[in-house]
């Protein structure tokens, strides 16, 4: 397997992600597979921001931290991760920057030197731009054409990943940065023998697409039929909702930015009575937001799709960085008992289709759904094999579809008592029909009701829901499997963890250590039976981006297993292929004691 780990960084606002983009869409088109993992501060610009691709021959579930190529904008990017470049590796950086100033002594990697500030001014006069201080964000073409030149990642694939960048009003600055870019890339052809690994154009074997997190969770809503999106701002959430605006009208879709979370929802849920597939998306503090809506979705069974990208918490916490801190929250938002499903998808593609499959579960058992997924899912960029839309089956459930014709309306049970707890229901509306919604307690037609045998039945048809979510959903929409399920070790991990996870079993299987991965995919509710005869009678170690180990928890509360170890970070930071690599190997081979080990690499 072949990696070329390379790394972008600078001053935020400097096109750092513009940058990584441009080159991971530059080797996707050379027939590579990529994976990119963006850092970034809460603030605007200035402070330091980057972006690592991973690119390889094979598909790849992770990131890794030692760099093959470091390409630099600013001086702070090369003191902070020059000790991260791997020997043999490159450097490219500023030729007005003194290394001995810096007192960098690295004789075992290769500098580039570029000189920015030559190319831009060359640039500016040979198209007309002006003043150079304002055209500094040029810099990040120059970095990528540098990089593509080194590698011999041919210039033709660079400039055809601009085109899809370069669009719109930013149209007319193609022309300028595909120049200062080239004279770059030729600098840079002549530092390329010095280094072994080299990116050649390659055949695809298959046909692929590169998507971002929001992407690929965007694309399930619409492939599932969702026509009504709402949100309000908040880091990581908002690029979802932002991509689907901006394809709303071909696909008559309403996208609603609210005035707040508590809008957000709400207005959700009312598009859902009235009989659109209905979803709003958040963070931590904006879900926060919504829990008495979420009760109310709960004691009214409707169906809701609410994904919540979660950030470092609590409070506004780490607004731009990574965490698994809400599954309890997730499990557990809003006062009292309802029914819900708590979700959570392991990769970009895994989103596609568990976010479509969302909204069959949330309309077939009348309750709420939340996705969990997280920010290194959300900003993370990948490449993946073609999405397949004919997997996707629209499903709605009990929809009475009679009409009374215009006769006299008629009072419909809405919450009619049934074996296995759902109800055939109607939108608002419905011709010859009426019924009633509340927040409290109610018998059949929705009339409010504090009786007591009411309750009782109204609350056990409610909450028999999980019971059968249970018996019902196939056994892959629950878990994932992967390694020797032989194996006395098993991993257990969720959402964007998994990836690692997996990423960590093919190079310890290489080395000659095997374990089992057990992916939870359906949290919530959670087959105790069939997680407790995955694990029972296996160390057992849990993998979290969290300081509790909350997964872990859950499932020992539901099935009475108790972990062994718990690799835990919580830095804001997710953790990477090397980390993990490390700890696994400690506790697999070194026999490791402790039951936590916490990892905190990463800047």
């Amino acid at each position: 397997m072949m990696i070329v780990n390379w790394l972008i960084g600078g001053p935020q606002g400097m096109g750092v992600e513009t940058s990584a983009n441009s080159f991971a869409r530059s080797c996707a088109y050379a027939g590579y597979w990529v994976f990119g993992k963006r850092e970034y501060h809460s603030n605007i610009t200035g402070e330091h921001s980057y972006f690592i691709v991973t690119v390889s021959d094979k598909p790849l579930h992770s990131f890794r931290d030692k760099l093959d190529v470091l390409a630099t904008f600013d001086e702070r990017t090369l003191r902070l991760h020059i000790n991260d470049v791997k020997s043999g590796g490159v450097v490219i950086y500023d030729a007005e920057i003194s290394l001995s100033s810096l007192n960098i002594k690295r004789d075992d990697i290769v500098f580039v030197p570029i000189k920015y500030n030559e190319i831009i001014k060359e640039t500016a006069e040979k198209f007309g731009l002006g003043d150079i201080k304002k055209l500094q964000v040029m810099r990040n073409s120059i970095c990528v054409f540098a990089s593509a030149g080194i590698l011999e990642l041919p210039a033709e694939c660079v400039e055809e990943s601009m085109k899809h960048i370069f669009i719109g009003k930013r149209s007319k600055v193609l022309e300028p940065n595909k120049y200062a870019g080239l004279t770059a890339y030729k600098y840079a052809q002549s530092f390329s023998h010095k280094i072994e690994k080299k990116l050649h154009k390659r055949e695809e074997e298959t046909k692929r697409v590169i998507l971002t997190g929001t992407q690929a969770t965007a694309l399930g809503k619409l492939v599932a039929g969702c026509r009504f999106q709402t949100y309000y701002p908040i880091t990581p959430a908002t690029d979802e909702s932002e991509f689907l605006e901006s394809i709303a009208k071909k696909y008559n879709m309403v996208v609603i930015q609210a005035e707040d979370e508590i809008a957000a929802i709400t207005m959700s849920i009312g598009a859902s009575l009235a009989g659109a597939r209905a979803s709003s998306s958040t963070s931590g503090p904006g879900f926060s937001l919504m829990a008495e809506a979420l009760g109310w979705s709960g004691m009214n069974e409707v169906p809701i799709v609410i994904i919540n990208y979660q950030r470092g918490g609590p409070s506004t916490g780490l607004p731009t960085r990574h965490e698994q801190g809400d599954l309890k929250f997730a499990i557990y938002a809003g006062h009292g008992e309802f029914p819900r499903i708590v979700l959570a998808p392991g990769d970009i593609q895994e989103a596609f289709y568990m976010v479509a499959d969302a909204f069959n579960l949330a309309e077939k058992y009348q309750c709420p759904v939340i996705v969990l997924e997280d920010k290194l899912l959300a900003n993370s960029v990948k490449t993946i094999n073609q999405l397949d839309i004919s997997k996707v089956k629209i499903e709605r459930g009990k929809i009475l579809q009679d009409s009374q014709n215009g006769q006299t309306l008629k009072k419909f049970r809405r919450f009619e008592f049934s074996e296995d707890g759902i109800s055939p229901r109607v939108f608002l509306g419905h011709e010859g029909f009426i019924f009633w919604n509340s927040g409290d307690e109610h018998d059949e037609f929705g009339h409010i009701t504090e009786d007591p045998e009411n309750r009782l039945r109204m609350h056990e048809k409610r909450m028999k829901k999980l019971q059968k979510i249970v018996e019902e959903t196939p056994m892959e929409k629950k878990i994932g499997e992967f390694g020797n399920p032989d194996s006395k070790f098993v991993v257990v991990s969720w959402g964007s963890t998994v990836g690692v996870a997996l990423s960590a079993l093919e190079e310890l299987k290489e080395k000659g250590i095997e374990f089992f991965l057990l992916q939870i995919k359906m949290i919530h509710p959670l087959d105790a039976e069939l997680v407790k005869s995955k694990i029972k009678g296996k160390v057992k170690i849990a993998v979290e981006n969290n300081y509790s180990g909350q997964l872990a928890s859950h499932i020992t509360e539901k099935t009475g297993e108790f972990f062994d170890h718990l690799i835990l970070k919580w830095t804001g930071r997710p953790i990477s292929h090397d980390e993990l690599v490390s700890a696994l190997e400690k506790i697999i081979k070194m026999n490791y004691k402790e039951k936590r080990l916490v990892l905190s690499y990463g800047i």
